[in-house]
């Protein structure tokens, strides 16, 4: 099919094998991309093959060799056939549909290995034709036909773009020159149009390839920007707390993208704070499909974020608001009156604080149900949240317990009327035979310190006065408030006393009653301030109630281990309900007792604290086990119940002093011979507490109390008392009479021998015996 062409047809061909050349390199790089496709694969084999017979034609032209241009016609005719054949699939990409490629490649296959045989097959020489191979260009036009044939069924109902047409056009003239030059062959324009027929496609190819290029390129471009774009809104949707704004920057970011001015948005709440969002052109249908996607992921941000927004909203208002009576919390209250107290420093006015308290708010649960109990307290959230107005603020602070900040607060008596006003009301809301509430007033006024806490507490304990003497309102006076002021004063000496272990262990001596030998120590607590010592009935309770009375506790457990190693005595150490409620009680103790012996130490708990407290029975259970005696304290001012007695884990009843201080009456000597009986009858040791005289001494002596303790037979010292005379073996007494020995047995139960005295440290007269 080659002949001999003019230099500049030979030039062309080499220029065009060059600039096909240059666009295999420019798809190579397109077909190795992230965007890689279909199209770019095979429109890189087209070229490829389109530069390979340019290059085979021009060195045909500049060869002289015989079989050297023997060898190129045949490789120029092999790959006409495998252009054939790449243009089926290629066909097929580029249309993006058409019939299967596989039964017209097998056809095109055939035909081309056919067209190889031939070549060779030594036939008669046909006139016109070169190499005498009419069978071969016979060939050659079945499988031209075969791929015009697929190309008219794939693409003959797709509608073309321009470069699609540009591409048609550009074919078909190369295969006209092609069919021409075959036809004229042997001829000078034969040869001419068989050396330049795929120059015409081969520049349509690298249009269209030029134009995939860059719209590769520009899509490549595109889906960065749609990123940078969704990151950008992701990251607004982060640090914002707008929707709407979230959602407007989602669409001016997908028209800034997609060059479409078209594209609106909207966001639509759903049921239980769900969201959806939109964003639409003008004409859906033109989108690409990585541009659908772009508008469903920027979509999707906008929603999740409306989502977190309604979600970040709900919880912090439920970190404000009581869910039972949607009323602000205690949270919520103490942020507002610190507020609402600031703002009254600035602008010189009172605030003050109603703290009101549902009485029988118990007997409402117990007698009808919680059921009833809720709905008491939402009616009560109803009556005070109809008074809220722009100077009054509503809060349920915890369980029946409401308060009500008033910001620019009138005087003491205008505030009482309120709260006569306000209880007048819940009265009448929930029925006159209902619970009543009880109010606390507490006002601050702009020359006091700003402390939200303090006010709350005045007003709970305005409160709490009311409640004990049942007036239903009081005000917080300049009394309660020097009350007050000395609270936090010893509260805090307290605490510093605590943190300098000042708190020191004083020990009083248990005697037997006949002998008044010490048979051992109780530790009492003393709070060493300076050099006076401050007795526990003035901050004992104060103690309780704070919490301090845990480590004063630990600190009297550690003394009394260190004393019965002085004294070689065994101590008797108080524990109070709020050390039992510890969930390591028992850990502490075992560390400041340090691995002494148990059975030296004895527990002793008030008997309220027994019966009342549920942890108390399982630790002092366990303390007994180890070894350690367990003292009932107080034993009958409680509220305990004998027939339970028997099961406690208790060793000794200690008589409390009231019942000592009326040994002189028939009821107290009953009560406390009802109490050695009891003892007695369950195995229990007795000791009696709070002995003043010796006549109470000689009393309990005749009643058979083993032992005691009280300020006529020893005084709380930081020492040891001196140990009382030890009686004689009978062995070394002289015989007496019947009589004789009758008289002195009488005479020694009537005789009280004299109290110990203390060294080491010195009492004090009006010490309670207990912590």
């Amino acid at each position: 099919m080659l002949g001999d062409v003019p230099l500049w047809a030979t030039v062309l061909q080499f220029l065009a094998a060059g600039l096909v050349g240059g666009f295999c390199v420019l798809q190579w790089v397109w077909w190795r991309g992230a965007l890689r496709s279909e199209g770019s694969t095979w429109s890189l084999a087209l070229s490829v093959t389109m530069g390979a017979l340019l290059l085979v034609g021009g060195l045909h032209g500049v060869t002289e060799s015989p079989p050297v241009r023997a060898v190129l016609e045949f490789g120029h005719a092999q790959l006409l056939g495998v252009l054939a054949l790449v243009a089926l699939p290629a066909t097929r990409a580029f249309g993006g549909r058409g019939p299967r490629v596989r039964p017209w490649a097998v056809a095109v296959g055939v035909v081309l290995a056919l067209r190889a045989a031939l070549w060779f097959w030594p036939a008669e020489q046909v006139p016109g034709v070169p190499g005498g191979r009419a069978a071969a260009v016979a060939l050659l036009f079945v499988m031209l036909a075969v791929v015009v044939g697929y190309v008219v069924a794939a693409l003959g109902r797709a509608r073309l773009t321009r470069p699609g047409w540009t591409v048609a056009a550009a074919g078909s003239t190369s295969l006209v020159m092609l069919g021409g030059g075959v036809l004229l062959a042997g001829r000078p324009l034969g040869a001419l149009l068989t050396a330049l027929w795929p120059l015409p496609f081969a520049l349509g190819l690298e249009s269209l390839a030029f134009v995939r290029l860059r719209r590769a390129q520009s899509t490549a471009r595109r889906r960065e920007l749609m990123r940078d774009a969704l990151a950008a809104v992701t990251n607004t949707a982060w640090f914002h707390r707008d929707a709407d704004a979230v959602l407007l920057q989602a669409r001016d970011a997908a028209r800034r993208v997609l060059g479409d001015p078209s594209v609106e948005a909207s966001l639509r709440p759903l049921q239980r704070d769900r969201f959806v969002a939109d964003l639409f052109p003008a004409e859906p249908g033109r989108l690409e499909p990585h541009d659908r996607t772009f508008l469903v992921d920027l979509a999707l941000v906008v929603s999740t974020a409306a989502e977190r927004y309604a979600l970040a909203d709900r919880l912090a208002r439920a970190a404000v608001t009581d869910p039972l009576t949607r009323l602000p919390n205690r949270r919520a209250a103490d942020v507002h009156l610190l507020e609402v107290l600031e703002r009254g420093a600035v602008e010189r006015t009172r605030v003050a604080v109603l703290y009101c308290d549902i009485d029988g708010f118990k007997d409402v649960n117990d007698r009808e149900g919680h059921a009833a109990g809720d709905e008491l307290l939402r009616r009560t959230a109803d009556l005070l949240r109809g008074w809220v107005d722009d100077d009054t603020y509503a809060a349920r602070l915890a369980g029946d317990e409401f308060a009500v900040v008033v910001a620019r607060a009138p005087d003491d008596e205008a505030l009482g009327d309120l709260a006569r006003r306000l209880r007048a009301e819940f009265a009448a809301h929930v029925g006159s035979t209902g619970p009543r509430l009880t109010c606390g007033v507490a006002a601050w006024d702009p020359t006091d310190v700003v402390d939200a806490d303090a006010l709350l507490r005045h007003a709970d304990a305005a409160m709490l006065e009311a409640k004990r003497t049942s007036t239903g309102h009081r005000v917080f006076d300049p009394a309660m408030r020097a009350r007050a002021e000395d609270q936090r004063r010893i509260r805090s000496a307290l605490e510093r006393a605590v943190a300098e272990d000042r708190i020191t262990a004083y020990f009083q001596p248990i005697v037997d009653t006949r002998t008044l030998e010490v048979v051992g120590l109780e530790a009492l607590a003393r709070w060493q301030e300076g050099d006076a010592v401050v007795l526990p009935e003035h901050w004992i309770t104060l103690a309780e109630q704070t919490g301090l009375i845990v480590p004063i506790g630990r600190s009297m457990v550690r003394q009394s281990r260190r004393a019965l190693d002085r004294h070689q005595m065994p101590v008797a150490v108080n524990l109070s309900a709020r050390e039992l409620h510890e969930p390591d009680v028992l850990e502490h103790l075992d560390a400041a007792w340090s691995g002494g012996p148990w059975e030296h130490l004895t527990v002793e708990i008030t008997e309220s604290t027994m019966l009342r407290t549920s942890a108390a029975v399982p630790v002092l259970s366990e303390l007994r086990a180890r070894g350690a005696r367990i003292a009932l304290d107080d034993f009958g001012t409680g509220y305990s119940s004998l027939a339970r007695l028997a099961r406690l884990p208790v060793d000794v009843l200690k008589i409390d002093r009231s019942f000592v201080r009326e040994l002189r009456t028939p009821r107290g000597v009953g009560a406390v011979r009802a109490i050695v009986a009891l003892a007695e009858h369950h195995g229990l040791d007795v000791v009696a507490e709070g002995v003043e005289s010796a006549g109470d001494l000689q009393v309990l002596v005749d009643l058979g109390v083993p032992r005691a303790q009280g300020n006529f037979v020893g005084r709380p010292a930081a020492g040891l008392p001196v140990r009382g005379a030890r009686p004689q073996p009978r062995s070394v007494e002289p015989a007496r009479t019947t009589g004789e020995q009758r008289r002195l047995d009488a005479r020694r139960v009537r005789t009280v021998p004299r109290p110990l005295r203390v060294v080491h440290g010195g009492g004090d007269d009006a010490a309670p015996e207990h912590l």
